[in-house]
């Protein structure tokens, strides 16, 4: 039987470990910024053709590279930052393991051209699928200047596989702010297509984090600032009404490189607890700084998590911290555990109090009579249709929703906003939030969208970030059909002085971040789509808003005329029905 098992050309080799490094532009970029970053670059830019398909340069004025170190950072497993096993556990600086340039020049076209400081002439490299086409002196600037152009072109599989370039760009974008956000010394400019993007200034964090989030994070900054010896954290938390559906401006770091913990993240969760709105995120912004011993960052091909000695204490830390900041800025309550807590002693304090608690007053109407339309006054009905809703909570009761229909329902309300319905001997958990969001949809699918304006009182100015900016470009020409009148007033600020009618004033920031969330839209339509989605979601309530039995009603009837469907378009349940049987064997 003849043998089976063969080395593999080095082509292919370096090509199936570039896998691992290499998944997409963004992947190069995370590697080339990290590498300037090591090489103490104090002016670092970005430039990226096509979302990184066809070009990702990055040019810096660090230490640059001699010839023979020009060369030989494109060898497999080159590194000038570990000599001995015992260094991987005390790494300090970013890229270390030495295979990212070469695996990058497996699956690319490579240009380098390099010059250290007070050397006369520099190095141009160029490499072409991980083989080395020529090298040369050449006149350039001090520092390096990284060309990585036509990604995958010796790997058509791989490349038909990247994303449309909106997302790609998306992913180099998160990249690109992880670096910048742990080096605010660092000056930093990203292109993309000739257009830029960021131009960043050296300066502090929180001027940092304002130049790429935009001005209206600014006020809702709360510093974080603790030290325990062998463990410091700081950085910045945002106020609750800062707290966003996605997480898009939340970061954690330790010793300066970016990382995601679930675990983490739930820390600072738990510290916002009873803060939040359900299915809204806190923003935060945080450094952990711990001796390298104590932590392990190469567990993950793209070191982006990390191992802790301590979890635990990085936990609490991390939660006790962030509660006791939202305490100090009237946030939350904060807890003086100094002082007794015990019952009596409280009991005591607020007895010698001169005000306090009472029971609220409740004004009856005593001249209303419900048959005698000309006397009851508005606020007579008022109160008696409160006291019924107030009521009609109290227990279920039997209606007949449907004048066809020769069946009884019950409906009750749970207090975490679900209902439950007893409907043709089933029973039925519903969403009466989604069922809305689906009625109204298909109220408005035949209708253009809205286009007559409602004229501000006072003019809203929105701040808009570098990307925001962008994006406002390329949507500015949709927008007054639909109703919006706003023009860039100065800088990055977006003077709104009217929008549709039917948008209030105090969804119109929302609605704004809404639109700009979404990197690219290709044609009109897509934007379209995704405007009428915006519009119908805003317009719909959530399930916490039905509070009445005579909303819910209504709601059933109209979701019924639809053939009460299951699930919204996005997959998500509507309702659900519960297996009495298998509730009853529970007790």
């Amino acid at each position: 039987m003849s043998d089976v098992i063969q080395l593999l050309p080095d082509h292919v080799a370096n090509q199936i470990a570039a896998g691992e490094v290499v998944q997409r532009p963004a992947s190069i970029v995370k590697e080339l910024l990290e590498n300037a970053i090591d090489a103490n670059a104090t002016n670092i830019e970005l430039i990226i053709r096509d979302a990184g398909k066809n070009l990702i340069q990055v040019v810096d004025n660090g230490d640059g590279m001699s010839e023979t170190d020009a060369r030989m950072a494109f060898e497999r497993h080159a590194t000038s930052k570990i000599k001995t096993t015992e260094d991987i556990f005390k790494i300090s600086t970013k890229g270390f393991r030495g295979e990212a340039l070469a695996s990058i020049a497996a699956v690319a076209q490579v240009e380098l051209k390099t010059k250290k400081k007070d050397s006369v002439v520099g190095t141009n490299i160029y490499i072409e699928g991980g083989t080395l086409q020529f090298q040369e002196p050449v006149q350039t600037a001090e520092g390096s200047n990284f060309q990585v152009k036509t990604l995958f072109y010796n790997v058509p599989a791989r490349r038909k596989f990247l994303k449309k370039d909106n997302v790609e760009f998306r992913h180099i974008i998160d990249e690109f702010q992880r670096v910048v956000l742990a080096h605010e010394q660092v000056e930093f400019s990203l292109y993309h297509d000739d257009d830029i993007i960021f131009k960043l200034r050296k300066g502090n964090l929180l001027q940092r984090i304002v130049e790429i989030f935009g001005r209206k994070l600014q006020p809702l900054m709360i510093p974080i600032k603790e030290d325990i010896g062998w463990m410091q954290l700081s950085g910045y938390i945002a106020k609750p009404e800062g707290a966003k559906k996605n997480r898009n401006e939340q970061f954690l770091f330790v010793n300066g490189r970016y990382f995601r913990s679930p675990y983490y993240n739930k820390a600072v969760q738990d510290a916002f607890e009873g803060l939040l709105l359900p299915g809204y995120n806190p923003s935060y912004f945080l450094y952990l700084e711990i001796e390298p011993d104590k932590i392990d960052v190469n567990i993950h091909p793209q070191k982006t998590e990390v191992k802790f000695e301590d979890e635990h204490i990085i936990y609490a830390l991390l939660r006790s911290t962030i509660k006791k900041s939202l305490g100090i800025y009237n946030i939350a309550p904060s807890l003086d555990f100094e002082k007794s807590t015990s019952f009596e002693e409280a009991l005591a304090n607020s007895s010698k109090k001169s005000t306090g608690f009472r029971i609220p007053d409740i004004q009856v109407d005593r001249n209303y009579n419900p048959f005698d339309e000309g006397k009851n006054t508005q606020a007579s009905r008022q109160n008696l249709t409160e006291m019924y809703h107030q009521n009609i909570e109290a227990e279920p009761s039997k209606i007949n929703l449907f004048e066809d229909e020769d069946f009884d329902e019950d409906l009750m309300r749970l207090p975490n906003g679900y209902w439950l319905l007893n409907k043709n001997g089933k029973t039925l958990m519903l969403d009466l939030g989604r069922m809305h969001r689906l009625i109204i949809s298909d109220r408005n699918k035949d209708k253009k969208p809205v286009n007559s304006s409602s004229q501000l009182l006072f003019s809203l100015e929105y701040h808009m970030n570098e990307i925001e900016k962008s994006k406002y470009s390329s949507i500015k020409k949709f927008l007054p059909s639909l109703g919006f009148e706003m023009v860039v007033a100065h800088g990055n600020v977006l003077r709104i002085d009217a929008v549709p009618e039917g948008l209030k004033e105090t969804q119109v920031m929302n609605f704004m971040e809404t639109l700009f969330d979404v990197l690219e839209y290709r044609t009109e339509e897509d934007f379209m789509d995704f405007y009428n989605h915006q519009w119908n979601k805003m317009q719909s309530k959530s399930r916490f808003d039905f509070i009445y039995k005579v909303d819910a009603e209504r709601i059933i009837k109209e979701y019924t005329a639809l053939n009460f469907p299951e699930y919204l378009p996005s997959g998500k349940r509507c309702f659900l029905e519960l297996n009495l049987e298998e509730l009853k064997n529970k007790f």
